[in-house]
């Protein structure tokens, strides 16, 4: 099993940066591919970033490409998504997963732990 645990959301104005952070627990992270969903108030959970197990394989929905950057840290168990250009629609619950079904996933359901989420807030 693993846990994940998600950091670094908060309150920012369209155009900023912010890096949003998942540090997950036990010592086989590297065996896990890893992705970020958002979920807005009243909306359903969406696809954001997915990165394979070594990390050398990365996927993004089209709303985020070219500001978002997925990427992991073996040694420290830890992925990260640098989000860059925000904007108010990018306000949502952040949620960090791991599968260990799949080399690298883009559906939730293919994902098998889940962390709490970390709010990101996007003002205009």
């Amino acid at each position: 099993q693993v846990q994940l645990v998600e950091s670094g959301g908060g309150l920012v104005q369209a155009g900023a940066s912010l890096r949003v952070s998942c540090a997950a627990s036990g010592r086989t992270f590297s065996r896990y591919a890893m992705g970020w969903f958002r979920q807005a108030r009243g909306k359903e959970r969406d696809f954001v970033a997915a990165i394979s197990r070594r990390g050398e394989v990365t996927y993004y929905a089209d709303s985020v490409k070219d500001r978002f950057a997925i990427s992991r840290d073996n040694a420290k168990n830890t992925v990260y998504l640098q989000m860059n250009s925000l904007k108010p629609e990018d306000t949502a619950v952040y949620y960090c997963a791991a599968s260990s079904l799949v080399p690298v996933a883009l559906a939730s359901s293919e994902y098998d732990y889940w962390g709490q989420g970390t709010q990101v807030t996007v003002s205009s």
